[in-house]
């Protein structure tokens, strides 16, 4: 009995093949995949993949397969692998569960370290964990280098997200506020996670730093208009504007690389101003 511990404990571990038919079903987990997976392993992404305004591999994303999120369409893909989130169709995630196809469900990252682990997550089912070990420390080190200068005061920001939102404590975009130096303001407008934020409490209350995404060119974005507001010239001197890319707003994982360097411009920016 003691022999036959022993070998079971010295086995080594069964390796899994990687899955050689990937299909993403969210734009954030698209940024991933096609950072860690071998292209060949890519059956499809997200349509969402391909758009400008919100994802920052469009121009990859144009040279592969995607769907429109139906379960027909990803059923006929043959996949060994579906990587979902919360958002995605549910029918959609039902009917995958019925196929028995291989799914996992990602929630959406809250913080620095649980969008790393989902880079990590994401390597590890495709079978490339290196990678994601590399593109994550890749990222630690494009935060670490938007960090400002030890012993300075952060500046007071209001981040507008896409869709009219703002930021508030307890997301991914509030962190990477703070470690580029910034102060998330959101909780004096009576925020908590996500809300938005009348130009009358601006005008009244302005933050120093007025964040938000540049839109797609020819559309205008409730943020944009807001930033655009007649009203908010009076705050001059009072308060500056800075715009970030709005793709970058969007997801962690590896887009966090370029979101950190445009808030540490957008700091830079803003202290020239003041």
């Amino acid at each position: 009995m003691v022999g036959a511990a022993a070998a079971l404990i010295a086995a080594p571990a069964v390796a899994h093949p990687a899955p050689r038919r990937i299909v993403s079903l969210n734009a954030c987990l698209d940024a991933i995949l096609v950072h860690v997976a071998d292209r060949g392993q890519i059956a499809a992404l997200s349509h969402y993949a391909r758009e400008p305004l919100g994802s920052t591999i469009s121009e990859v994303a144009k040279t592969l397969p995607f769907t429109w999120e139906t379960a027909e369409e990803v059923i006929a893909l043959r996949p060994d692998l579906v990587l979902t989130s919360r958002h995605s169709a549910l029918a959609t995630r039902n009917a995958l569960g019925r196929m028995n196809i291989p799914t996992e469900l990602f929630a959406v990252p809250d913080s620095v370290a649980a969008s790393l682990d989902q880079v990590r997550e994401v390597a590890r089912l495709v079978g490339r964990p290196a990678r994601g070990e590399a593109l994550i420390a890749r990222t630690e080190a494009a935060i670490a280098a938007a960090a400002p200068p030890p012993g300075g005061k952060p500046l007071k920001a209001l981040i507008y997200q896409p869709n009219g939102f703002a930021a508030g404590r307890g997301t991914l975009m509030d962190e990477m506020m703070t470690r580029a130096g910034f102060d998330n303001v959101a909780g004096r407008y009576g925020l908590r996670k996500w809300g938005n934020v009348p130009v009358e409490r601006l005008l009244a209350d302005p933050p120093q730093v007025l964040l938000s995404g540049t839109p797609a060119l020819g559309s205008r974005t409730w943020a944009d208009r807001v930033m655009r507001h007649p009203a908010l010239a009076s705050l001059s001197g009072r308060m500056v504007q800075a715009q970030l890319d709005e793709n970058l707003l969007y997801c962690g994982g590896p887009v966090l690389i370029q979101t950190a360097a445009a808030l540490a411009q957008a700091r830079r920016t803003a202290l020239e101003a003041l």
